[in-house]
């Protein structure tokens, strides 16, 4: 899913080629993708754009007589450009956006459809759209402090509940908690004041640094690269393979339709974290340690509940 650092390029690039331009008119081909009726998205067509902007991780071109399109791309949704006589890249689009200075497209991988485009009239119809969450690269250490206890969660939830704090998701979560040494199955009840500090510190500088780092890479092309598995990532999408900070290999757990990678000498002093299916199958023989796995011993016997 693309996340903050992602969507502030996405937005950037927008703002150079569109800003100022007229949005000719709006082409639909997902059925699912059109998420309000009222205005009709024809009513968007001839309207110039006044602001790119982002909403949490929601995308918001804002059109003269106070218009928003605002696109959320879930998990598998891409935006590619094409200047004026060119075609736009990728796969066959859900939707195309054609203004003065070039063509806009929407894609989707899979065949499960989850991206959602809103046309919203004024500015409270927008508003209603942000689930609350503060922007992290703004907040002060009191603000993230007061969202982070606001409720009790694991770390990993809390990081990435829109409720709390914008833009932040599966995959820069993992990097976030890597770099601050703290286990993404760690309540926030629990934290103290220094490892608080910690987690801020750290999410300030994942995200501005992966920002500045997709800006150099991407250069004045549009970002066709956007990918939740990144090259330079400690340990996002790198189970098995080697923590670059001590070396012990990168772990994983799963849960639904997601996955957290973890480094279990780095950020869990060692104690591998249970996978919900995997330990439910392997009971005694699910190893509770890195060392363990490692030496492929057989776990220890642990008191019940432990």
């Amino acid at each position: 899913m693309p996340e903050l650092p992602d969507l502030t390029l996405y937005r950037e690039h927008l703002e150079r080629r569109v800003l100022g331009a007229e949005l000719r008119a709006i082409h639909v081909r997902g059925p699912n993708l059109v998420r309000t009726f009222e205005p009709p998205l024809s009513a968007a067509s001839g309207r110039r754009v006044e602001r790119l902007s982002r909403l949490g991780k929601r995308l918001v071109i804002s059109l003269a007589g106070e218009l928003h399109l605002a696109l959320h791309l879930m998990i598998a949704g891409r935006l590619h450009w094409a200047e004026p006589g060119r075609a736009a890249r990728g796969r066959a689009p859900l939707a195309r956006f054609e203004f003065g200075s070039g063509v806009l497209t929407l894609t989707e991988a899979g065949t499960r459809q989850r991206a959602a485009l809103h046309l919203l009239a004024g500015e409270r119809a927008l508003a209603a759209l942000d689930a609350g969450g503060i922007e992290p690269l703004d907040a002060s250490l009191e603000a993230f402090a007061a969202a982070l206890r606001s409720e009790d969660h694991t770390l990993k939830r809390a990081l990435t509940d829109p409720r709390l704090f914008a833009g932040i998701g599966n995959a820069y979560s993992d990097e976030i908690l890597h770099r601050a040494r703290l286990s993404p199955l760690q309540r926030t009840a629990l934290l103290d004041e220094a490892a608080i500090a910690r987690l801020w510190e750290a999410t300030r500088a994942t995200l501005a640094e992966w920002t500045e780092r997709l800006r150099a890479e991407c250069g004045e092309g549009f970002p066709e690269g956007v990918t939740a598995f990144r090259d330079g990532f400690a340990v996002h999408g790198r189970h098995r393979r080697p923590c670059p900070d001590c070396g012990a290999p990168v772990q994983r757990i799963r849960y639904a339709d997601r996955e957290t990678n973890y480094c279990a000498r780095c950020q869990t002093g060692g104690r591998l974290l249970a996978d919900r299916a995997l330990s439910r199958l392997l009971r005694s023989d699910w190893p509770r340690t890195l060392e363990e796995l490692e030496e492929g011993r057989r776990p220890k016997e642990h008191p019940p509940g432990s």
